[in-house]
C-alpha cells in the first residue's frame, strides 16, 4: 500500500492539531495501535485513538487542547505519564515514548523514556504496533518493524518478540490474544500459542476484573465460540472457568449416552450471538447448563437425567460472578433467571396450557422475550425435522404468549387486592392468613380460576377468608 492511502487514515480535523502541536513542541509523534489495525482492516468503529511521542506525552495534550477551539480539559495520569483528551465522541490518549522492565509477580512495568522503537518493542501483538507518522516531514508515513501487515494480510495472532517472555511479562496478553483471535477470526500463530499453554499459570496474576474485561468482549464477538474453544485447548478455561470445562465430555452406560454439554453450549452461545447483542443474555447462555454437571446421574430405567440443574445452575451463577468480582447486582440476578427458567418454555413446548403459559409470563416478567430468545438458540439438533418441528413448537409458544398477555394482562401483575385490604374487610392485624388469602388469589388468576380484575378477586378473597375462619367486618 502507498503512502498516500495512509495518509488518508488522517484526514479527520485532530491529526492536524496534533501535527501542528508536535511541530511547535519540535516532538516526534504517530499514532499507533487500534487506530492503525483497524484501519486497514475498514473497521471504522472508531472510539479511541493512540498517540505515541517521543517526549512528553502531558506535554503534546495541552498542546493539542490549546489549539482546539473548545479547548477541552485535559486528563492527566501522572503515574503511567499518559494524558486523555475528547474530541467529539473519541477519546485521544497521549503517552511519551517508552521502553518496560517487568518483575515476576506483577504486570505493572517499571517505565523508562524510549524510542519509538523501544515503544513498538513493548507492544503485545505485531497488528497493534503498526505506526503512522503526523510528523510533516513524512506525515502519513506506515512504520512496520515487525511485519504486521503481512499477519494482518494473513490473519495471524503473533508477538513482535519472544512470545514466551511477552506473555510472562504481562500475562493479559494470553487473553487479549485469544480475544483479538475472536474478535477478528484470526489464528494464533503456533509458536505464540505454545507459549501460552506453557505461560498459563501465571494468569493467577491477573485481576478478576481484567478477566472479565476480555471474557465480556469474547461473548460480545460474532463467534464467541472461537475463543472459548481457544480458552478451553490453552488450560486457561480450567483456572479461569472450571464450571464449563466440568461440561466437557461424554459417559456412556449400558449403551447408552449423553450429549456433550461444552460443545452444545458453546452452539448456543453462537445461535445467541446472531439475535441478541445484549452480553448478559449471552452470558445466560453460556451458563444456562452449568448445573448440569453437579446433577448428572444415570438411571437405568430413565437413561442420563439432570434433575433440577436449572435451580443449580442459578446458584452457582451468584458463586460464579461472585468468584471473578463480576457485579451482584440485576444483570446477576438477570442471568440466575434466564438459568433458572431455561427449561420451562421447552416443557411448554409440548403442551401449551393457559396455565403454565400465564405463570411464565409472570415468573419471566419483561424478560420473558429474552428467554425465548435464550430457549430458541438451545435448539442445536442437526436433523431437520426436529429443528424444524422444535422452532415451530416455539413459534406456537410466542403466539400463546401474546395472546394471553392481551387477555389476561399478567406480566409483573399485583393480585387486585392488597393486603391492606385484606386487613380492613376482615379486620385483621399482621399476620399470615393476609399473605396466604394473597397468594391464593394470585395462584387463581395464575390457574385461570378467575379473571385478573377486582370484582371477582374481592368475591374469591371473602370465600378464601371464610375457609380461613374469618369474616367480614
Amino acid at each position: 500500500m502507498s503512502n498516500y492511502y495512509f495518509k488518508e487514515a488522517l484526514t479527520a480535523e485532530i491529526f492536524t492539531f496534533i501535527n501542528k502541536a508536535t511541530e511547535e513542541l519540535n516532538l516526534e509523534s504517530y499514532v499507533i495501535g487500534g487506530f492503525v489495525r483497524d484501519f486497514i482492516l475498514q473497521r471504522n468503529n472508531v472510539k479511541d485513538i493512540d498517540v505515541v511521542t517521543v517526549g512528553s506525552g502531558i506535554d503534546l495534550a495541552k498542546k493539542v487542547a490549546e489549539l482546539l477551539l473548545n479547548k477541552p480539559k485535559v486528563q492527566v495520569f501522572k503515574t503511567y505519564g499518559t494524558a486523555m483528551v475528547r474530541y467529539k465522541d473519541i477519546e485521544i490518549e497521549f503517552v511519551g515514548a517508552r521502553k518496560e522492565s517487568y518483575s515476576e509477580d506483577s504486570r505493572n512495568p517499571l517505565v523508562f523514556e524510549g524510542t519509538l522503537e523501544d515503544d513498538q518493542n513493548r507492544r503485545d501483538f505485531t497488528i497493534n504496533a503498526l505506526a503512522l507518522s503526523l510528523n510533516s516531514s513524512s506525515f502519513g508515513l506506515l512504520l512496520d518493524p515487525f511485519g504486521g501487515m503481512e499477519d494482518l494480510k494473513n490473519g495471524i495472532i503473533r508477538t513482535p518478540l519472544d512470545p514466551s517472555i511477552t506473555y510472562s511479562d504481562d500475562p493479559l496478553r494470553m487473553l487479549r490474544a485469544i480475544r483479538f483471535a475472536t474478535q477478528l477470526n484470526f489464528q494464533i500463530e503456533e509458536k505464540s500459542f505454545l507459549a501460552i499453554k506453557e505461560n498459563v499459570e501465571r494468569i493467577s496474576i491477573i485481576t478478576k476484573e481484567r478477566v472479565v474485561v476480555e471474557f465480556n468482549k469474547i461473548l460480545a464477538s460474532p463467534k464467541p465460540s472461537i475463543g472459548f474453544l481457544l480458552l478451553e485447548k490453552t488450560g486457561l478455561l480450567s483456572l479461569l472457568m472450571p464450571e464449563l470445562i466440568a461440561l466437557k465430555g461424554v459417559e456412556e452406560v449400558e449403551g447408552q449416552s449423553h450429549k456433550d454439554n461444552f460443545y452444545h453450549t458453546l452452539e448456543v452461545v453462537d445461535n445467541i450471538a446472531v439475535n441478541t447483542e445484549d452480553v448478559w443474555l449471552r452470558w445466560a447462555a453460556l451458563l444456562h447448563d452449568i448445573g448440569k454437571a453437579p446433577t448428572k446421574r444415570y438411571n437405568p430405567k430413565l437413561g442420563w437425567t439432570f434433575h433440577s440443574h436449572e435451580f443449580v445452575g442459578s446458584k452457582m451463577v451468584y458463586k460464579l460472578f461472585k468468584r471473578l468480582r463480576m457485579p451482584l447486582n440485576n444483570k446477576m440476578k438477570f442471568v440466575q433467571k434466564m438459568v433458572l427458567l431455561s427449561s420451562r418454555p421447552i416443557v411448554l413446548a409440548s403442551e401449551v396450557t393457559d396455565s403454565a403459559v400465564r405463570r411464565l409470563i409472570f415468573d419471566a416478567g419483561d424478560d420473558v422475550e429474552s428467554l425465548m430468545t435464550l430457549c430458541e438458540a438451545d435448539i442445536t439438533t442437526k436433523n431437520p425435522k426436529k429443528f424444524k418441528r422444535y422452532h415451530k413448537n416455539f413459534e406456537i409458544v410466542r403466539q400463546k404468549i401474546k395472546e394471553v398477555e392481551e387477555r389476561d394482562r399478567v406480566r409483573n401483575f399485583q393480585p387486585p387486592i392488597s393486603g391492606e385490604e385484606i386487613m380492613k374487610t376482615f379486620n385483621l392485624k399482621p399476620c399470615r392468613e393476609i399473605g396466604q388469602i394473597k397468594e391464593a388469589i394470585k395462584e387463581a388468576i395464575l390457574d385461570g380460576k378467575i379473571p385478573n380484575e377486582y370484582q371477582p378477586s374481592y368475591d374469591f378473597m371473602l370465600e378464601k377468608g371464610k375457609k380461613l375462619g374469618l369474616s367480614p367486618v
